[in-house]
C-alpha cells in the first residue's frame, strides 16, 4: 500500500510537518508495512518556507534584515544551489505575526527587509525566486522593497519618501536608475492566494487593511495613497498592473512583483506543490491523505486540499480529507475530486480541548481511514 500524506498546517495546532508525521503514524498503526510518503505542503501563506524547504531539501539561510516597522530581525529564506533559486517569504520579514496587536500600523508599515532578502539572494548567483506573500503586516504596495534594491522614491521637493504606504500620497517621481540591474535576469514567481486588484472596494487597503491596524479613516488614506503609486509607476513603466488579480495580495506586493520585477502571480499551492514533486508521488499513489484546520466552500479559492485533489483527479487518485472542522458549503469539495472528507473531532469539545489533542485526534483519523482503505474487497 502506497500512502502520500500531503498536509497543510493546522493553524495554532501543528506545522504542516508535524500534521505529516502524525498522519503517518496513524496509517503505519493499521498497516505496518505500508509505504508512507509524508510531503507537507502550504498554499503560500504562514509556513510556505518550512514547507519548500522539506519538499527541496533548500539550505536554510538568515538574514538580519529590517522589520515591518524597520527593526532588525533575523529572518530566513530558501537557496537551493543546484537550481539557482531562492525561497523569499514576506512573511519573514515583514510579517504580521511579529507585531504586537498595538504595533499594527498599516499607514506606515515597509516591505524594506523583503528587499533586502531579494539582494541576499542576489549576491548568493539566484537566478529564480519563489516570492512568498501570505501573512504581510504591510500596505505599502511594494515600495519599501524598490527601496532596498536601489529605487528612489521622492516627493515635490526632491527628498525621499518616509517608510510606508501613507507617505506614496506625496510621490512626484520614481527614479529606477539605481534600482539592482541583476533583477532584470532574475526569473520571478509569486505566490498568491487572493485574486483582488490593487485598489478600490476589493482592494488591498479595503479588504486587508483593517486586519493590520487600519481605521475607516485610513483605509481612505492607503487607497488615494497606492492609486498614486499605481499611476506614477504606470507613466514610468508604461504599462499598468494595477488591475490585475492578485495585484491586491499581501498589502499591494503583488502589483510590485508583477510591474517591476516581471513576476508570474500563481496560486501558491501550484508553485509550492510543483517545487515538491507532488505529482509523480501522485501518481504511484494507491492512497492521498491531505488536510488543514478547516474545510468549507471557501477552500475551492486556492487552499492546499483543493490544490492536492485536483491534481489527484488529473491522475484518477484517491483523495481523503482530514480538517479539524468542516464548515458551510464544504460538499462543493466533492467536485474537485476529494473522495471523501472527515472532521477530526471524536466527541463533542471546544476549540481550546481540541488544538492539543490535534495530532492524536489525526492519528486516530489516518488509521481509520487506512483500516477502512484496506477492508476493500
Amino acid at each position: 500500500m502506497n500512502v502520500v500524506l500531503c498536509p497543510d498546517s493546522f493553524k495554532d495546532a501543528l506545522s504542516a510537518q508535524d500534521a505529516a508525521r502524525a498522519m503517518a503514524r496513524g496509517v503505519l498503526r493499521a498497516c505496518p508495512d505500508a509505504s508512507v510518503h509524508p510531503c507537507p505542503l502550504a498554499d503560500g501563506g504562514e509556513g510556505s518556507l518550512d514547507a519548500l524547504i522539506a519538499a527541496t531539501g533548500a539550505k536554510r539561510q538568515e538574514l538580519t534584515v529590517k522589520d515591518a516597522l524597520g527593526r532588525p530581525r533575523s529572518a530566513s529564506w530558501g537557496w537551493l544551489p543546484g537550481e539557482r533559486t531562492a525561497f523569499i517569504e514576506l512573511a519573514e520579514a515583514s510579517g504580521l505575526q511579529h507585531l504586537s496587536t498595538a504595533e499594527r500600523s498599516a499607514l506606515h508599515t515597509t516591505t524594506f527587509g523583503v528587499g533586502e532578502l531579494f539582494r541576499a539572494a542576489l549576491d548568493a548567483g539566484a537566478r529564480k525566486a519563489l516570492l512568498l506573500l501570505g501573512g504581510s503586516a504591510t500596505n505599502d504596495a511594494g515600495a519599501g522593497m524598490l527601496q532596498a534594491l536601489g529605487a528612489r522614491l521622492k516627493d515635490r521637493e526632491g527628498r525621499e519618501l518616509a517608510p510606508g504606504g501613507a507617505a506614496l500620497a506625496a510621490l512626484e517621481t520614481l527614479d529606477l536608475t539605481r534600482l539592482d540591474p541583476r533583477l532584470a535576469t532574475l526569473e520571478v514567481e509569486a505566490a498568491v492566494d487572493v485574486d483582488n486588484p490593487l485598489l478600490g472596494r476589493r482592494g488591498a487597503s479595503a479588504v486587508f487593511g483593517p486586519q493590520k491596524g487600519a481605521t475607516a479613516e485610513d483605509v481612505a488614506t492607503l487607497d488615494k495613497a497606492l492609486a498614486r503609486f499605481a499611476d506614477v509607476s504606470a507613466d514610468t513603466l508604461g504599462h499598468d498592473r494595477r488591475e490585475l488579480p492578485g495585484a491586491g495580495a499581501a498589502g499591494g506586493m503583488g502589483f510590485a512583483a508583477a510591474s517591476f520585477l516581471g513576476a508570474a502571480l500563481k496560486p501558491g499551492i501550484e508553485i509550492i506543490m510543483e517545487q515538491a514533486k507532488l505529482a509523480a508521488l501522485i501518481e504511484q499513489a494507491d492512497l492521498i491523505i491531505t488536510g488543514e484546520g478547516r474545510l468549507d466552500g471557501q477552500s475551492l479559492s486556492g487552499k492546499t486540499p483543493i490544490g492536492v485533489a485536483r491534481a489527484a483527479k488529473r491522475l484518477g487518485k484517491p483523495v481523503v480529507v482530514l480538517a479539524g472542522s468542516l464548515g458551510d458549503g464544504w460538499q462543493a469539495c466533492f467536485d474537485e475530486g476529494v473522495s471523501a472528507a472527515f472532521a477530526l473531532a471524536d466527541g463533542p469539545m471546544s476549540l481550546d480541548e481540541a488544538l492539543p489533542r490535534t495530532a492524536k485526534l489525526l492519528e486516530a483519523r489516518c488509521e481509520s481511514v487506512t483500516r477502512l482503505w484496506q477492508s476493500r474487497p
